[in-house]
């Protein structure tokens, strides 16, 4: 979160690693009450502190932290994206090719069928929820902190500017 100590201060205070310094000039006045004019660094100097960025990013994908989010995510993903779509083709297949068995009734006008695309609906649901609640507990700590350094390192890259 920004924190301005006056209106005419210049003293910004970056707390926030979400904080996008590109978007926060945007309809800023310079003083007469006319738009500020963009005025982008010279060509050399705006590709070297893009190429050092770069280098950052390249830098932080390396990183085994990095490694261990990336990891912990397929460990969850693969494992679920089967899961789900074995139960899915295999309810498809069963509607497809045995279509007696899917009719037959289980209570009143409630039929195989039915309840198996009720559990479609209802995996999806867990699914959702247990990918939720993975990513809170084993990932979105890790990710932050990531974003946290990278925003730090490539704010001491390019001097401040983005």
């Amino acid at each position: 979160m920004e924190k301005y100590d006056g209106p005419d201060s210049g003293n910004v205070r970056f707390d926030d690693p979400w904080y996008d310094a590109l978007a926060s000039g945007w309809g800023e006045l310079d003083g007469t009450g006319a738009p500020a004019p963009a005025v982008p660094p010279a060509r050399g100097e705006h590709e070297d502190r893009t190429a050092r960025a770069a280098d950052v990013y390249l830098e932080v994908q390396r990183s085994a932290a990095f490694q261990e989010v990336r990891s912990r995510y397929r460990r969850f993903v693969v494992p679920a994206v089967a899961v789900f779509f074995t139960w899915y083709v295999a309810y498809v297949v069963t509607a497809t090719t045995a279509p007696g068995f899917m009719a037959r009734p289980v209570a009143g006008a409630v039929n195989v069928a039915m309840l198996a695309g009720l559990g479609q609906f209802l995996t999806t649901f867990l699914f959702t929820w247990a990918y939720a609640r993975h990513a809170r507990l084993r990932r979105d700590r890790a990710a932050l902190d990531l974003r946290w350094d990278t925003q730090e390192l490539t704010r001491s890259v390019t001097g401040g500017e983005r």
